[in-house]
C-alpha cells in the first residue's frame, strides 16, 4: 500500500519537535507499505532535506521516507495573520499533490485543522481511502483559549471540522477528550481510535551526546526541566511567578530550566531578568539527541499548561512522554487525564491550576526528599514501558490505517 502523509510541521530525530510522524512512517514502511511525506519547513523542524528548493519545492528519501517539503516556513514566533496565510498555502499546494498523485490511502494529522483539506479533495473527487488524525480540537481549543474570537472564522473552522470528520474513512484521536469531539461531531459508524504521542524508549534509554548544562549543579538542588513550546498555552507565568516564591524563600534550591523556543520567550526572560530570579535559566531548542542528555541530567519534569478546561482531557503533550521514557517524576498544574494518571501511579505531583504557592511547595517538597526521586522515576519509566510503548503505539496505527484500506 502506498500511503500519501500529510504533516506540515514533519521533522526527523535530528529536529527540535516532536517526531511522531516520522516514527509512524518507519514503522509502515518496516511492515512493506511505501510512504510519501508531505511537508512545510518548520523552524525547530529537521526534515532531512538539504539540497535547494525548487520551484517552492524540494524532495529526496530520508530514511526510506519519500519526502516532499513545501519552501514554506513557520515559526511559533510568527504572528497570527502570517500563520494563517501558511496554513492556508500548504492546504492548497497538498491538495494539488492529492489530486495529482497515485497512491492508495491519505493520511492527514493535524494542527492545524486546515490539514484536513487535501483529504477531504482525495475523498471527494478521486475516491481515495482518508484516515485523520487529530492532535488539537480545532476550533474549540483556539476559541477556549480566546486566540481566535472572530465569529466568522470559528464558524468556518467549525464547518471544515465537521465536513473533515465527515469525509473521513477513520479518524484517530490523541485523548481521551480528542476522542470523545471527534464523536460528538461525527457519524456514528466513524471508527475513532485513541492513540496517544508515546515513548521512544531506547531513544531515551541513554544519551547520544553530552550536553553541558550552562550552570554548576550542587547535590542538594533539584533540577526542574521544561521542555517545548513557550507560548501562551503553556501558562509559564506561573511557573515563575513559583520561581519567585521559591528564590525569595529558598534562593536557588530549585533551579527551573527552559528548553525551547516560542512568542513568549522574550517577554519570560525579561521578567527573570527584571525579578532577579537567578533560579530560572532559559537553553534553545535542540535536537532530540541532545534533549535527552539534559533530561538525564534533570531531576523533574514540569507538566504546566494554562488553566483552560478545553485542555484538561483535549492534549496529549509530547514532552510528557519524553519525560516517562527518561525515568523523570512529573509535577503538573493542571486537572485532567494525565493528573489522573500521576497521582494513580504515583509518578510524580499534581497540584491546582493558578496556585503558584501549591506548585512551589510541591517543589520544594521534592527537594527536600530527593531520595524518593528515584523509586517515583521508576514507576514512571515502567508505566511508559508498559501503556506508552511508541512501538506497540505505533503497530495500533498500522491496524487503523490498513483496517481503513479495506
Amino acid at each position: 500500500m502506498h500511503i500519501l502523509y500529510f504533516h506540515q510541521h514533519f521533522s526527523t530525530p535530528s529536529g527540535a519537535t516532536g517526531t511522531r510522524s516520522y516514527e509512524m512512517a518507519q514503522k509502515l514502511i518496516s511492515k512493506g507499505h511505501a510512504v510519501t511525506m508531505v511537508c512545510g519547513s518548520y523552524n525547530v523542524g529537521a526534515t532531512g532535506l538539504v539540497m535547494p528548493f525548487e520551484k517552492g519545492r524540494r524532495r529526496g528519501d530520508v530514511n526510506g521516507i519519500d519526502v516532499i517539503e513545501f519552501d514554506l516556513t513557520y515559526a511559533n514566533t510568527d504572528g497570527f495573520l502570517k500563520r494563517s496565510w501558511q496554513f492556508i498555502l500548504f492546504a492548497m499546494h497538498s491538495v494539488k499533490i492529492a489530486l495529482t498523485h497515485n497512491y492508495d490511502l491519505l493520511f492527514a494529522t493535524s494542527t492545524p485543522l486546515t490539514a484536513s483539506i487535501p483529504g477531504i479533495f482525495a475523498a471527494l473527487f478521486k475516491r481515495k481511502k482518508f484516515v485523520f488524525e487529530v492532535r488539537d480540537l480545532w476550533p474549540e481549543l483556539p476559541k477556549a483559549m480566546g486566540a481566535i474570537s472572530n465569529p466568522v472564522i470559528l464558524g468556518g473552522m467549525s464547518v471544515l471540522e465537521k465536513v473533515s470528520y465527515r469525509m473521513a474513512d477513520a479518524c484517530i484521536g490523541l485523548s481521551p477528550g480528542i476522542v470523545d469531539g471527534i464523536k460528538r461531531r461525527s457519524r456514528d459508524s466513524l471508527p475513532v481510535s485513541m492513540i496517544p504521542n508515546g515513548c521512544d524508549l531506547a531513544f531515551f534509554s541513554q544519551a547520544t551526546q553530552a550536553v553541558s548544562l550552562p550552570f554548576e549543579k550542587t547535590d542538594d538542588q533539584l533540577i526542574a526541566c521544561f521542555t517545548g513550546a513557550h507560548g501562551m498555552a503553556n501558562g509559564l507565568d506561573n511557573v515563575l511567578d513559583a520561581a519567585a516564591i521559591l528564590h525569595k524563600s529558598a534562593g536557588d534550591k530549585v533551579l527551573f530550566l527552559f528548553v525551547g523556543e516560542g512568542k513568549e520567550k522574550a517577554q519570560l526572560q525579561e521578567r527573570v531578568k527584571t525579578q532577579g530570579l537567578t533560579n530560572c535559566i532559559f537553553m534553545d531548542a535542540m535536537p532530540k539527541h541532545n534533549l535527552v542528555s539534559v533530561l538525564h541530567q534533570s531531576d523533574v519534569g514540569l507538566m504546566p499548561l494554562a488553566n483552560v478546561p478545553a485542555f484538561y482531557y483535549g492534549t496529549s503533550p509530547n514532552k510528557f512522554f519524553d519525560y516517562l521514557s527518561c525515568g523523570l517524576p512529573i509535577v503538573n498544574n493542571y486537572p485532567g487525564w494525565l493528573a489522573d494518571m500521576i497521582q494513580q501511579h504515583d509518578i510524580g505531583l499534581a497540584v491546582a491550576p493558578d496556585d503558584a504557592q501549591k506548585l512551589a511547595d510541591a517543589l520544594l517538597q521534592l527537594a527536600n526528599d530527593k531520595g524518593s526521586l528515584p523509586a517515583t522515576g521508576q514507576r514512571a519509566r515502567e508505566l511508559a514501558e508498559r501503556e506508552f510503548d511508541r512501538d506497540r503505539l505505533s503497530d495500533q496505527f498500522l491496524a487503523t490505517l490498513e483496517e481503513a484500506a479495506k
